[in-house]
């Protein structure tokens, strides 16, 4: 059953980043947990290897609730070395798909409304807004202060386009931001390369000559701290080994995947998502997409095994429910994270933890 979520969609990206969260998120109960915890993650035992990625935890209060409701792992949400703003309100909105979203599906138009159902998928379109680096760097250190014995923060961060930009001068910009992300103190730091911030050549992890400098620019830059790999769907398997290849040279694990996109329009075939025509195709997450977080993780652990790399796996995509985080780690995901999942339901922890108290 869907709970009132954490982030509310009928509220602006500022209203919620300012008041929010809700929900069970809002009611203060810190659950308890039981043991030792025994899972690794990056040199840091964890009771259960489940989180939230980078994406709906906006700020250290976000963070807080989260880790309070059990989720041991907690991804602040995506950071830039400056200020960006959120693209227009609104900014997440229900979609309906019959069965997966698969690329043949999403051929055509995906309608959105503001009817959220289960199976619960939705698409989001904010932009990765950003607060100024000295805004976000001393409220990550309250968020890693938030988090009690055996969980984990991660500070997620990206490099920003700018107009008349040379591909170095984005490669710099990541690597500034990754050395401003190091400043915080994060135990745990990575890099969203999934985001679509480098104009017409698509996403990040897509150009791996890109995604090599990049990787190595930030590594010369954080020393040993860990450092994960966020990508999106990867259709061709050698582009997937090559990205395998910079993971075990550069990173410590890789987070797949993000979201899939779609052209989304309203019942009325207008375009549901305002402003920009580029917001026309926005990403789509939740149970339609489960299918492709399944299929990175059972092929990136293939190719692990095969080459005998000893990276993480964090598997992303369509965990709404404790069945989904037992499937992922039966696939080879050594972490599992759920965020559309998580934002509807801020028990899913607690509920996995009932379940598979030891997968």
């Amino acid at each position: 059953m869907l709970k009132v979520p954490f982030f509310d969609p009928l509220k602006s990206y500022e209203e919620n980043y300012d008041t929010g969260p809700f929900g069970p998120f809002a009611d203060g109960v810190r659950v308890g947990n039981e043991g030792t915890p025994m899972h690794d993650f990056h040199g840091n035992k964890v009771f259960l290897p489940l989180g939230i990625p980078a994406g709906p935890l906006l700020n250290s209060a976000y963070c807080k609730a989260a880790f309070e409701k059990g989720f041991d792992i907690a991804v602040y949400k995506t950071v830039r070395s400056g200020i960006f703003p959120s693209h227009p309100f609104p900014n997440v909105l229900a979609i309906h798909p019959d069965g997966d979203l698969t690329y043949e599906v999403m051929k055509q138009p995906v309608i959105a409304d503001t009817s959220y159902t289960e199976p619960l998928s939705i698409t989001n379109s904010f932009g990765v807004p950003s607060k100024d680096a000295t805004i976000w760097q001393e409220d990550v250190k309250k968020a890693i202060a938030y988090a009690g014995t055996g969980q984990v923060l991660v500070l997620s961060f990206m490099g920003t386009v700018r107009p008349d930009q040379t591909q170095q001068e984005f490669i710099d910009d990541c690597v500034l931001a990754g050395k401003l992300a190091y400043e915080t103190g994060a135990k745990v730091l990575e890099t969203n390369l999934s985001c679509p911030n480098i104009g017409n050549e698509g996403l990040v992890c897509y150009n791996l000559d890109v995604t090599e400098k990049v990787a190595q620019g930030i590594r010369s830059v954080i020393g040993d701290t860990p450092l994960i790999l966020k990508v999106g769907y990867y259709q061709n398997d050698a582009d997937m080994e090559k990205l395998a290849e910079i993971v075990d040279a550069y990173a410590d694990g890789v987070s797949g995947i993000n979201t899939l996109a779609a052209e989304i329009r309203d019942a009325e075939g207008n375009q549901a998502l305002p402003g920009s025509p580029a917001r026309l195709r926005s990403g789509v997450c939740g149970a339609g997409i489960k299918w492709a977080g399944i299929d990175f993780v059972k092929r990136m652990r293939a190719i692990r095994d095969k080459r005998g790399f000893t990276f993480s796996i964090e598997g992303v995509g369509g965990v709404t429910r404790p069945e989904d985080y037992k499937e992922y780690r039966e696939a080879g995901a050594d972490v599992v994270m759920s965020a559309t999942g998580a934002m509807w339901n801020g028990y899913l922890a607690q509920d996995t933890k009932k379940a598979y108290p030891d997968a």
